[in-house]
């Protein structure tokens, strides 16, 4: 659908742009034959035990709002869980809110703490919500771009260079959407220690957490003296393969989190209450199908990263989540032209890298959550359209 402005709408969403990312599934849609790389999501099925866990809740008349917050049980799982695996320690009644998916999380967090013209720091390539989330509660999004010279990893002195009086927060995604990239315990202290340096906040979206393949994740929460000042964003799509489930959760201090809960009261209520049983039973009994995901993953990444250097598109090693990164600067053809040329021709969608953000252009991004059949044939039919350019 196209966007069109109208004098009954604010000027701020008048002006936003839509998802560059939509545009490509609609363009997909109603094709024949096509293979679908673009999709953020997993191509597994929520686990049976997960389900019939909301379908009990549902056979048991469950069907009320629950607590703002979410289910104390939930929050005591969630609380034990990141101890349990990242070695945080949150309080169940006082830092931790359920919310309507990972995005809700961070569309609260920005409302909750920025003031007309605050700034906010966004790292890219990045998942396409976090300015336009930033815009829409006030703020201003600083867009500092890591490259690909560094594996797309942002160094210190790019974030020092543009913290200025009026910054409130750095907007971290690692592992990271659309690159893969993830950032080493030691990467991440040196951007703590900015944040204590300059009294700032890390919005840390740790939505991919799981997905870490060569390395022990760290959470930026986890970093000494950081979890006073890290917003901690997190939830069940991408590990746990609920994406349709839209339940997330956000830790942070209690001072931040209690005037959280207020935006979460009257902008949402309370997340699904079934979702949030299928969520107690996936923290309790879930761990064995996420790590045989982690394990199809790891492969499936080895696969197409080498798959895409030997035909000639220059692909870094991400280190989490489920997206390859390939640069296609070699064909002379911009992200847009490549990806819409070789949906018409070749019947395979990816997601131009400009919609990232401006860093992002002359790459690709290739979510491999599909299976290694797909993936085979998707490779089969990218380098048949590179040499016939």
């Amino acid at each position: 659908m196209e966007s069109t402005k109208s004098k009954y709408v604010s000027k701020l969403v008048n002006e936003l742009k839509p998802s560059g990312i939509r545009r490509f599934f609609d363009l997909a849609a109603g094709m024949e034959g096509v293979i679908s790389l673009g999709v953020g999501e997993p191509d597994f099925v929520t686990p049976w035990h997960v389900r019939e866990s909301a379908i009990n809740s549902l056979e048991q008349g469950y069907t009320s709002y629950t607590p703002n917050a979410g289910l104390l049980e939930l929050r005591q799982e969630i609380a034990y869980y990141m101890k349990n695996q990242f070695n945080v320690e949150y309080s169940p009644k006082e830092e931790i809110i359920v919310t309507v998916g990972a995005s809700s999380a961070i569309d609260i967090a920005m409302r909750t703490i920025l003031d007309p013209g605050d700034e906010v720091i966004v790292v890219e390539p990045c998942f396409v919500a976090y300015v336009p989330m930033v815009e829409l509660a006030g703020g201003v999004a600083v867009q500092v771009q890591a490259s690909k010279e560094n594996d797309f990893k942002i160094q210190p002195d790019q974030l020092e260079a543009v913290i200025t009086d009026k910054t409130k927060a750095i907007m971290l995604c690692s592992p990271n959407n659309p690159t893969g990239t993830m950032l080493s315990k030691h990467e991440l202290e040196e951007i703590a220690n900015l944040a204590k340096k300059y009294d700032l906040l890390i919005i840390a979206d740790e939505i991919y957490a799981e997905l870490a393949y060569d390395e022990e994740y760290t959470s930026m929460a986890a970093i000494e003296g950081m979890k006073e000042r890290t917003i901690l964003v997190s939830g069940f799509s991408k590990g746990f393969a609920m994406t349709g489930w839209r339940l997330g959760f956000v830790c942070s201090p209690p001072e931040i989190s209690n005037a959280m809960l207020k935006v979460h009261q009257y902008a949402l209520m309370c997340a699904s209450t079934m979702a949030q049983y299928a969520a107690i039973e996936a923290l309790k009994n879930g761990r064995p199908e996420v790590d045989e995901m982690i394990k199809s993953y790891r492969r499936r990444r080895n696969y197409i990263v080498q798959s895409f250097n030997e035909i000639g598109l220059e692909c870094h090693n991400p280190g989490g989540a489920f997206y390859a990164f390939p640069s296609i600067k070699s064909t002379g053809l911009s992200s847009q032209e490549f990806a819409e040329q070789l949906l018409l021709k070749e019947g395979v969608a990816v997601v131009p890298g400009d919609v990232f953000g401006e860093s992002g252009e002359g790459h690709i991004r290739c979510s491999y959550a599909t299976s290694l059949e797909q993936l085979q044939e998707a490779i089969k039919r990218i380098k048949h359209f590179i040499e016939n350019l």
